[in-house]
């Protein structure tokens, strides 16, 4: 389960390299893009080519001469082991600094802010799991929907050089 935000729920994961958010208007991107140098868009939300919101945002991207990537996850299934080593490459190689977003910026962009914290950062597991909380809007809860991403994290650990807990 989610919160839905009023705002933008913006944040910086990694100053100056990796910031994450809810679903961005273009008014938004072009803002992140001044104020933030944002070079590359990750939306987690996946393709959906005739959806006002993709729309604008690829319109948006392309104006602004912002990289716009794809890639389609899910707050209410794990990573698979191949999801994960894609999403890695990708975190490693996009043009910096980038935006990672999903629809609240709450339960998918958790997941991916805490494995780029983890993975390519380097800052350890605590503050990579900090990604994953109430302070973005994301329920830790067992019961609901979203703890998939939890338990995504969770399974991930040892591939992430973690032990697992």
């Amino acid at each position: 389960m989610a919160i839905v935000f009023l705002g933008d729920n913006f944040h910086p994961v990694v100053a100056g390299q990796m910031y994450r958010s809810a679903q961005p208007t273009p008014e938004r991107i072009a803002r992140y893009r001044e104020e933030y140098g944002i070079r590359t868009i990750i939306n987690l939300r996946g393709d959906n080519t005739g959806s006002p919101w993709y729309d604008a945002e690829v319109e948006a991207s392309r104006r602004l001469g912002i990289g716009h990537v794809d890639f389609r996850m899910s707050a209410r299934r794990e990573l698979t082991m191949a999801q994960f080593g894609d999403l890695m490459a990708l975190l490693r190689t996009v043009e910096k600094p980038a935006l990672i977003h999903c629809q609240s910026g709450a339960d998918r962009s958790g997941l991916v802010s805490a494995l780029y914290v983890a993975g390519i950062a380097g800052l350890g597991e605590e503050a990579a799991e900090s990604q994953i909380s109430f302070l973005y809007g994301h329920i830790p809860l067992w019961l609901g929907s979203a703890y998939a991403m939890n338990r995504s994290f969770e399974a991930l650990e040892p591939a992430l050089g973690f032990p697992k807990s």
